[in-house]
Parts: C-alpha cells; sequence; structure tokens
C-alpha cells in the first residue's frame, strides 16, 4: 500500500470509528504458546504463522533461534514502527527512512529465579529498555519529525502496553493425562 492509499484508509477509518466507537473495541488475535521438549516453543497465530523461539546454549536450549525476550522486543519495535509510519501518512509527511532499535538490558538471575545478596528475588524483566529512532523526511524539520515519533509512540499498542502495564490474571487449567494424550 503506498503513502496515499494508507492515508486514504486511515481517513475512512477514522471517520467510521467517529460515527460508531463501539467498532473500535475488539479481542485481539491470541498468541498461543506450545512447548516443543527443553526451552523450543513453537507460537502461533491463528492465521497459521507460527514463530519458533528456543534459548541461548547456556540455559539449555540449542541457540539456534530467537528467543522470547528478542520477540518481546521485537514487537515493540515493529509495533512503534508502524504507528509512526501510519501517522507520518495521516499527516502527509512523506518519510524516506524510519528505523526503530529496541535495547534492553536484563539479569538471567530473574529468569532462573534467584535471589540477590539482600534475599530479594531479582527482577526477570528488562532492567532499562530503549527505543532508538532514526527518521527522514525530505523538507520537514526536525522538531516536527520528533512531535511525530512522540504522536506515533504515544498511539502505539505495544509501547503504551510497556508504559502503562495493566495486571495480568494468570488463569490456570490443569489437565489429567488422559486430556493431554493426543
Amino acid at each position: 500500500m503506498v503513502e496515499s492509499n494508507l492515508a486514504a484508509t486511515l481517513v475512512r477509518a477514522v471517520n467510521a470509528l467517529g460515527r460508531r466507537p463501539d467498532m473500535g473495541l475488539h479481542d485481539d488475535a491470541p498468541a498461543t504458546a506450545r512447548w516443543d521438549g527443553d526451552v523450543r516453543v513453537a507460537t502461533s497465530h491463528a492465521n497459521g504463522t507460527t514463530i519458533q523461539s528456543d534459548m541461548p546454549r547456556e540455559l539449555g536450549g540449542a541457540g539456534e533461534r530467537i528467543t522470547p525476550g528478542w520477540l518481546f522486543r521485537a514487537g515493540l519495535a515493529a509495533c512503534a514502527t508502524t504507528s509512526i509510519a501510519m501517522a507520518a501518512a495521516a499527516q502527509g509527511i512523506a518519510l524516506t527512512l524510519l528505523e526503530i532499535r529496541v535495547g534492553s538490558r536484563s539479569d538471567t538471575r530473574g529468569l532462573l529465579g534467584m535471589r540477590d545478596d539482600d534475599g530479594q528475588q531479582v527482577y526477570a524483566g528488562p532492567q532499562d529498555l530503549a527505543l532508538d529512532v532514526r527518521i527522514a523526511a525530505p523538507g520537514v524539520d526536525a522538531d516536527r519529525l520528533r512531535k511525530l515519533v512522540d504522536d506515533g509512540c504515544r498511539c502505539s499498542p505495544v509501547p503504551n502496553a510497556v508504559q502503562h502495564a495493566l495486571p495480568m490474571p494468570i488463569r490456570v487449567d490443569v489437565v489429567t493425562e488422559t486430556e493431554a494424550t493426543p
């Protein structure tokens, strides 16, 4: 889809949702992860797309697939990039470059359930998380591009989920051995 088509599509969506706000609330496609032994996991989308993940050799994996933590950073980067591109199209800004790198720093001890010297559980999530954005659009000044990035990230679901974390209930369905056998 070229930018002019994207802009027109977004205008139609905004108009339709302005008339029928109730149409905006929907269930998102679930991600279903299935354990494939050791620390290998196959995560599937309802459309049939499957992503294989694993852990590094030091944590019991083969080290040949991407890690779940990388998938998190990839989702964050992809979502922010998409939202910024949509904001650019809506504002008539013709981007020539949009690249987002999401980096983080984590403590593997948290993943392993270890405790710190003071006896506290080590946090398993990223301790530092940053989006580094490279953006260019001919004839558009730097301040406007910075605002575009801010506007895009403000409307981006995954960055919002990270910045404004919701409580996440964990529901467990314990299956009997006979039910688990294929």
